[in-house]
């Protein structure tokens, strides 16, 4: 299976399992900082949307899902990796992906969610608002970040 190129296809129904196991994965090795219970909550939210409303492609290596993310309207909405896959730059792949094909320009990430703040700084993404709540209306502060000047020459 790791001999297996890896390509970015857009999303499609038979592939939302793989997308909430991965997101469960991924928010376990990098939210640290949730309350007991906040997992759950937020899982039961993912379990419930409806991934065709907007732009969700998958990082896929054969039929299997590493990654995801999801944009609507210049935003992106979500951007997960399967923890087994951080810092091989697969990460960077799908960040590539939505700024020079879905033109994103936008990101809110969890302020607590340290390395995904620096993440998105790498790529020029620089905080123009803070909230103390996220959209849930949970006490965890969110960073409102946008493209500050294109990509870095070196990307």
């Amino acid at each position: 299976m790791q001999n297996l190129p890896v390509a970015i296809a857009p999303y499609h129904e038979k592939f939302k399992n793989q997308l909430i196991t991965i997101w469960e994965k991924s928010v376990k090795a990098t939210h640290h900082f949730l309350k007991p219970g906040d997992i759950a909550f937020y899982k039961e939210i993912l379990k419930n949307t409806d991934f065709t409303t907007f732009q969700v492609y998958c990082l896929m290596q054969g039929d299997r899902v590493l990654g995801f993310l999801g944009v609507a309207d210049g935003k992106l909405e979500m951007l997960f990796l399967d923890p087994d896959y951080i810092g091989q730059g697969f990460g960077k792949k799908l960040m590539l992906f939505a700024l020079q094909k879905l033109q994103v320009n936008r990101v809110d990430v969890n302020e607590q969610n340290t390395a995904a703040v620096q993440f998105y700084r790498n790529f020029n993404f620089v905080p123009f608002n803070r909230t103390e709540k996220d959209a849930t209306g949970k006490d965890y502060p969110i960073l409102e970040m946008k493209l500050e000047r294109g990509l870095k020459e070196t990307m």
